[in-house]
């Protein structure tokens, strides 16, 4: 099945006990700039650190991308990819992109509780194969190979949220930060990962600084 870029970073950030590798302030960012990302991609915004800016309002096929497409249409005044990575970033995001991946077959939700009192949901791999899939690319990428734009702003995006080293230990820190900083690509590309990994990065600071604020 065609998974987006947001749904490949799911599968990454779990492991195969259901958990999370990385907690929500980091992933939920992550997935809001991955949809942003995707768009870009799918040549339907451009991105540079200072805008984005809508360029084709035609629907990509896919109801969380086309409903964020659908926003960014209707909002009137010029805004920054970190602006948009902060209004879409939410644990709702997230929940709706796994009970799609569940829906498709790709997880399995399972219930539970802690001590018989706290409710916890684990997701499952139900076809490990299309996990599978994204790895072998990223890997191949990982390992030396040239990146497409998909692949690299997963990467870049893996990096942001601090996630790439725990679904890929044995990777090059140096070949990481390589695909992050675009420094392979052209310039169109090269800014779309900039703009996105800037993006990331401020709102999952601003997360975190504000749960240890109100932790404190």
């Amino acid at each position: 099945m065609t998974v987006t870029i947001a749904e490949e970073l799911l599968l990454l950030a779990y492991k195969e006990d259901g958990k999370p590798l990385i907690n929500s302030t980091q992933l939920d960012p992550a997935l809001a700039g991955a949809i942003l990302a995707e768009l870009a991609v799918a040549d339907r915004v451009a991105l540079s650190n200072k805008k984005l800016t809508l360029k084709d309002p035609a629907p990509v096929g896919d109801d969380e991308l086309d409903a964020t497409l659908t926003r960014i249409a209707a909002e009137r005044k010029d805004r920054t990819p970190q602006w948009w990575v902060q209004r879409l970033h939410s644990a709702k995001l997230r929940t709706r992109l796994l009970t799609k991946l569940a829906s498709a077959g790709v997880l399995t939700e399972e219930r539970g509780k802690v001590l018989g009192l706290f409710p916890t949901t684990r997701w499952l791999e139900a076809q490990p194969g299309v996990e599978a899939n994204v790895r072998e690319r990223v890997s191949a990428v990982l390992a030396g190979a040239d990146p497409d734009a998909r692949t690299a702003v997963l990467i870049a995006i893996m990096h942001a949220a601090k996630l790439d080293r725990k679904a890929f230990p044995g990777a090059s820190k140096a070949r990481i930060k390589e695909i992050a900083e675009g420094a392979w690509a052209g310039d169109a590309v090269a800014k779309t990962i900039a703009s996105i990994n800037a993006a990331a990065m401020a709102a999952i600071t601003a997360a975190t600084t504000a749960t240890a604020g109100s932790s404190g």
